[in-house]
């Protein structure tokens, strides 16, 4: 499977839209461009895992080997953050099991104080699971039905009137754009284009009007356009944004993003986050170093540890019986 450079820039992005719409003062509260910006990387994210996940299961349809692989990545970290804040903020024990069974975002919903933003872990988990159950029936081909599962989830936001939701139904959809996106380069990819190489910076402008509440219907395209932004790029992307999204920092911030999306909610709920209006962003640069260092640490001391054991239990097999 064909590393694709760019992504690592779109992860990059993705994340840094996320904190920037969370923590930073981004115009005249007016504009409402905060949660515009937010809703944007959280799609971008969305739609790189979907993409990502389809991209492994296309060439690997081994289930039994993307558990794994997909449980270690995100499971210590999830289960480690949901303790602490379970423990921080005396939760009870159905709302501690409805956020380690990652149900949590599902009505009625039970988030924890400061892990308010692991709704995103719920919806992921569930797909994976999905996804999982999919191929493990129908093997690869079932992958086929992505796509209609994607315009169905659009067609039910559309019919309950859900522009944006943290409900699985009415958010998957994001992540199927990112599904379908796999498929079609699988399919397509290796074609020469011509396509003009602005093209991913107006879908990029397309996916924040689409994610701004002022816009209202035009919300429910938001899935294709983030998926529509990434695909542009991968065979469209100006020489700058190439040199870009593959640099080291770039590579660096996508290495850390899940870490950093984790830690920047439970931070922003303590004496890091507190206060007036002036005092909260007076104290946004230790904020910031503070999620960066954890973001950090976690990475490298928990997670990639995590991660090359599951590759290493994911590649064990049975022994061959002989005689």
């Amino acid at each position: 499977m064909k590393r694709i450079a760019i992504l690592d820039g779109w992860r990059a992005l993705s994340i840094l839209l996320v904190l920037a719409g969370h923590l930073l003062p981004l115009g005249p509260a007016r504009f409402a461009m905060n949660g515009a910006v937010a809703a944007t990387g959280m799609a971008l994210f969305f739609t790189l895992s979907g993409f990502l996940i389809t991209q492994f299961l296309l060439h690997r349809p081994d289930v039994r080997a993307f558990l794994i692989r997909r449980l270690f990545r995100i499971l210590p970290l999830a289960w480690a953050a949901m303790l602490a804040l379970v423990v921080a903020t005396r939760a009870d024990a159905t709302t501690a099991l409805a956020n380690v069974l990652f149900f949590s975002n599902l009505p009625p919903t039970r988030l924890l104080h400061g892990g308010e933003h692991l709704w995103s872990l719920c919806v992921e988990v569930q797909f994976y699971l999905g996804i999982a159950l999919l191929v493990a029936a129908c093997g690869v081909r079932g992958l086929r039905v992505l796509p209609v599962l994607c315009v169905g989830v659009t067609v039910v936001r559309i019919l309950q009137g859900a522009v944006m939701s943290i409900y699985t139904w009415q958010r998957v959809d994001e992540i199927l754009a990112g599904a379908t996106l796999a498929l079609l380069h699988a399919r397509y990819g290796g074609r020469e284009r011509a396509w003009p190489q602005w093209l991913p910076l107006l879908l990029l402008a397309a996916t924040i009007a689409s994610a701004h509440d002022a816009t209202g219907a035009f919300g429910y395209l938001r899935p294709y356009f983030a998926a529509a932004t990434v695909g542009a790029s991968i065979v469209a992307a100006p020489a700058w944004m190439q040199r870009l999204f593959g640099s080291r920092p770039a590579r660096y911030i996508a290495e850390i993003s899940y870490a950093l999306y984790v830690f920047h909610g439970m931070l922003s709920a303590t004496w890091l986050g507190s206060g007036d209006k002036v005092v909260r962003y007076a104290k946004r640069p230790l904020l910031f170093a503070v999620t960066f260092a954890a973001a950090h640490l976690s990475t490298t001391r928990l997670e990639q540890p995590m991660i090359d054991l599951g590759k290493r239990l994911e590649r064990r097999r049975a022994p061959v019986a002989t005689g």
